[in-house]
């Protein structure tokens, strides 16, 4: 697999989006059974500023990148499901729903764990340990948000969408014909799934927070929102590394809780599902399948 590119994508509204070298892909099947394709030019900034491609710095790059295409490519996906009658998504409507989502994560993930512990920090001992709570509670609260927005009928669907996908590039990183009997043999729990990455932030952020000291709640939730990008490039070094060696067994003990929680956001997609992911990633994979020399970053697989 070293030496393939490796693609990435995402589940989106009856849809998957692919990631290559020079495309993105959006595959959404629509109410008449039909399934609509959507293709555009990738913007390359590490062509053009190779320092991206640094390592820890390329995480922080990719996971901003990931986010920012990611919410443009969900809010695209929902508008290409949509019947012919009815309305689409306005430019800001498509903006207030991100700010959204990202001030919701922040406030979820960020401010609510750390202000839990902070007003409590005086039964918790020192800062080691405070920040081991904190990190469980976020992680509690991380579980909690999966599994209750997975008891969502239409979500349940996205995460067959993401089933999809993983399957599918499985297929390509086995050598297989990209072909639908070919990809239901394949797992949907994928190595360098998003949700592995998010869980991977999680622990790190444990002992990089613990670095950060003591300090009032302003000064707490700030100072772990500005090392953000240090957290996100180490996990991101940590995803490639066992990625790269998960057919050891060495790799596959530290990427075993990553592959648990993904059994929380992928679901046994249909043949309907993985021809949508099928065709998304053909057309983003440039010329023969094996064309391309050298790793390349371009995407966290299933970052939802």
């Amino acid at each position: 697999m070293s030496d393939k590119v490796q693609y990435g994508g995402m589940a989106v509204i009856e849809g998957v989006m692919m990631r290559g070298p020079e495309k993105i892909a959006v595959a959404v099947r629509k109410a008449d059974g039909s399934i609509e394709l959507e293709e555009e030019v990738v913007s390359d900034l590490p062509a053009r500023y190779p320092f991206l491609k640094w390592p820890f710095l390329r995480g922080t790059y990719v996971l901003i990148d990931s986010m920012v295409v990611g919410i443009r490519i969900l809010n695209k996906s929902a508008n290409m499901s949509l019947d012919e009658d009815e309305e689409e998504l306005s430019g800001g409507e498509m903006l207030v729903t991100g700010l959204l989502a990202f001030a919701l994560a922040i406030l979820l993930f960020v401010v609510l764990p750390t202000a839990i512990v902070h007003f409590s920090s005086r039964f918790l001992g020192g800062v080691l340990t405070q920040n081991i709570i904190e990190g469980i509670i976020r992680i509690i609260f991380f579980l909690a948000y999966v599994w209750v927005i997975g008891r969502m009928q239409e979500i349940d669907r996205v995460f067959m969408f993401h089933g999809a996908e993983h399957k599918s590039i499985f297929t390509y990183e086995a050598g297989g014909e990209l072909t639908v009997e070919n990809a239901r043999k394949h797992s949907t729990l994928h190595p360098r799934c998003g949700t592995s990455f998010i869980l991977i932030v999680l622990v790190i952020s444990i002992l990089v927070f613990a670095l950060l000291g003591e300090g009032s709640l302003f000064y707490r939730v700030w100072s772990r929102i500005a090392v953000l990008p240090v957290v996100a490039g180490l996990g991101y070094e940590f995803l490639k590394f066992s990625g790269k060696y998960y057919q050891n067994r060495w790799a596959r003990i530290l990427i075993a809780p990553g592959l648990f929680l993904q059994k929380l956001t992928t679901r046994e997609p249909d043949d309907s599902q993985l021809e949508v992911a099928l065709m998304a990633l053909r057309a983003v994979i440039p010329g023969d399948k094996d064309e391309g020399s050298g790793e390349q970053d371009l995407s966290l697989t299933g970052a939802n």
